[in-house]
């Protein structure tokens, strides 16, 4: 029989060990990616546009696409987390069944796989709605894919600012929108973007939601034209718009260009280095948010 010390350091070990073995393979993955496909970038492939049947192909128009896309379903989803988080936390009284649908839907939506937010915004918005393959297709579905996760990320930052700022608030007589407006929701600054870039970066490597909504197609795009309600325009949200993700996964499911493999592996790495930046991008904001709101250096 082991005492408790001995059976302590055990389950540590062991919880260190499979945490080291995590790791290990996210370590080795993420190597593998770059180490494949960072020697066959260059400013040719990031902003050249992509071939179907010939070799020297690029990616540039995806990630215009991929950017653009995730601009637009951050402006959609954002003000409804904000809002939604705000209502939640602050004002809703967490005791009524109502509030506790609410918070159950917002877990189911969460736990749903994208494919099946794909199909849904397929059949509505580019069926039923008539709005197309198109971006702004896209976008709303990934509203729905990305709002559980705001939503809660943004209720998290306002319960962890203390309920004694709520009472100096209510004791300088603010209103409570007043205590929220100036009062919690500056404090929650840090956090609330910390959430907010990394379900950015969650969103910009989503492929299977966009198959289904934003198509499968990148047209040739005049970006000298930014006239929104022109065909060709970059800035047209009607337009189909193939995505970086759904780009690696069509050159490695149907790509039969000559160097498919070069394309795919370079794509990949730059989707993995995207969303390793948003990463770094998060703690970066959060940490000089933090500095600058609370003075400390």
């Amino acid at each position: 029989m082991l005492n408790p010390k001995q059976s302590d350091k055990l389950a540590s070990a062991v919880l260190y060990a499979i945490a080291g073995l995590v790791i290990l393979i996210l370590a080795a993955l993420v190597g593998y990616i770059l180490v494949q496909g960072v020697p066959h970038l260059s400013w040719h492939f990031l902003t050249a546009p992509s071939s179907s049947f010939t070799a020297g192909g690029g990616i540039g128009v995806q990630l215009f696409n991929s950017f653009y896309l995730l601009i637009i379903t951050m402006i959609i989803s954002f003000p409804i987390a904000l809002g939604a988080g705000i209502y939640l936390h602050e004002y809703a009284n967490q005791k009524s069944r109502l509030i506790q649908l609410i918070r159950t839907a917002i877990e189911i939506l969460s736990s749903l796989p994208s494919v099946v937010i794909g199909l849904f915004g397929f059949l509505l918005f580019v069926v039923q709605f008539k709005l197309g393959f198109s971006i702004l297709s896209g976008a709303i579905a990934l509203t729905f894919f990305n709002l559980p996760l705001l939503t809660r990320s943004v209720e998290e930052s306002l319960r962890s600012i203390p309920n004694l700022q709520r009472e100096a608030g209510s004791a300088l007589g603010l209103s409570r929108w007043e205590t929220v407006g100036h009062i919690i929701l500056p404090a929650a600054v840090p956090s609330i973007v910390t959430g907010v870039v990394l379900s950015a970066g969650r969103v910009f490597g989503e492929a299977a939601a966009l198959i289904y909504t934003a198509g499968q197609s990148a047209p040739a795009l005049d970006f000298g034209n930014w006239n929104p309600f022109n065909t060709a325009s970059p800035l047209n949200i009607m337009r189909p718009a193939e995505t970086l993700a759904v780009h690696i996964w069509k050159v490695n499911s149907e790509g039969i260009m000559p160097d498919a493999t070069a394309v795919s592996a370079g794509a990949s790495a730059v989707l993995i280095i995207a969303v390793l930046l948003f990463n770094f991008l998060a703690r970066f904001l959060s940490s000089v948010l933090y500095k600058r709101l609370t003075a400390t250096r």
